[in-house]
């Protein structure tokens, strides 16, 4: 058993590698936005449910003193959920900047202020032994963490296909959510309402890639060995993703289709 100070330490450190995860998975679609001045396919709805979901999951990692990882890494989703939000006004529905940054600005305050009062009186009701509002919290950010990744299974199922889905990203956020649990894991005492909040938004993206396995990967497998048999050439997964003047699509989560591929330019081309 480690010693509680290597634990404290534990716990930093894949907390901090949880809030890594979380803001990098975000911040290219931001870079990606500004630079093609287009959000177009961003679900704006999406961007604001995942910002809602920072307030409770801080509420909750606040009141329980987790480490200052685990306490910033929501505020980190929130701001940039935010971000991405007002892209999508001011590219999409064609805000002025003005406009996009004051409601942002607004909103943000809004639920810094809601964030705020929520860890004052959830504090004062864990403190009396009153342990549901905080569970509530949990419940709730856990309800909106997945509100984004059943976007992925609705697209999925619409689609019948996971062409599109950036498995990148969703490995991003998967790995942000299992250091994240193994962060809660090394805490002094062990918050299990905490673990299926993170869990249960893991378990959805083992869902997503095992979709994917199934979808494409075995489908390819099948190809190949179709081919070979034949004596044919065995076709190969394209593999051509890039950067460079991507449209946008449906979430942060998902590249190009085959359709809308871009390949890859040399220097000076």
């Amino acid at each position: 058993m480690p010693t509680d100070h290597t634990a404290s330490v534990l716990s930093n450190v894949f907390g901090t590698l949880g809030a890594v995860c979380w803001s990098i998975q975000l911040l290219p679609q931001i870079l990606l936005n500004h630079r093609r001045h287009a959000a177009s396919g961003l679900s704006p709805t999406f961007m604001l449910c995942w910002a809602c979901a920072g307030i409770p999951l801080g509420v909750y990692n606040i009141v329980q003193r987790f480490n200052v990882a685990l306490q910033l890494q929501p505020q980190i989703l929130t701001t940039l959920s935010l971000i991405t939000w007002a892209q999508c006004q001011y590219y999409e529905r064609k805000w002025n900047l003005r406009k996009a940054a004051g409601v942002s600005l607004a909103v943000a305050a809004l639920m810094g202020g809601v964030e705020v009062g929520l860890v004052f009186a959830v504090d004062v009701a864990v403190k009396r032994g009153v342990d549901w509002p905080a569970t509530l919290m949990a419940v709730l950010a856990a309800v909106f963490l997945a509100l984004g990744v059943l976007e992925q299974y609705l697209a999925i199922w619409k689609t019948k296909s996971v062409e599109g889905v950036s498995f990148l990203f969703c490995g991003l956020d998967a790995l942000g959510d299992l250091t994240s649990i193994v962060s809660v894991c090394f805490e002094p005492k062990l918050q299990i309402v905490a673990l299926v909040t993170y869990a249960l938004e893991l378990v959805l993206w083992i869902g997503v890639f095992a979709c994917g396995t199934y979808l494409r990967f075995f489908p390819w497998i099948r190809a190949v060995m179709s081919k070979r048999s034949a004596g044919e050439e065995a076709p190969t997964i394209n593999a051509h993703i890039t950067l460079h003047e991507m449209p946008s699509s449906t979430s942060v989560f998902r590249t190009p289709s085959q359709t809308d591929e871009i390949r890859f330019r040399r220097p000076g081309a």
